[in-house]
């Protein structure tokens, strides 16, 4: 139950943070990461019909505002999580 609230929690913040972006692709990110404790650029592509390009484009400039954390450390095959 913890980490449901967290998540919520996180959601709550994100939102704000996010309002000023225009488009479908961050929406559609928030949503993923309510739903997914991990996410790949690939996966997260697949999931929201966006290109690989506004992927990652919005990955990172979540991972800049502190919403998500990269966790693999690796190069290629990145993963995410909410921070």
């Amino acid at each position: 139950m913890r980490h449901l609230d967290d998540v919520a929690a996180w959601a709550a913040r994100a939102e704000g943070v996010m309002a000023p972006l225009s488009g479908r692709t961050a929406p559609a990110l928030r949503d993923l990461f309510t739903e997914w404790p991990f996410l790949s650029a690939p996966m997260a592509e697949a999931l929201t019909g966006a290109s690989r390009a506004a992927v990652q484009r919005n990955l990172a400039w979540m991972e800049g505002k502190g919403l998500i954390r990269e966790v693999t450390g690796q190069g290629r095959f990145k993963m995410w999580r909410v921070a």
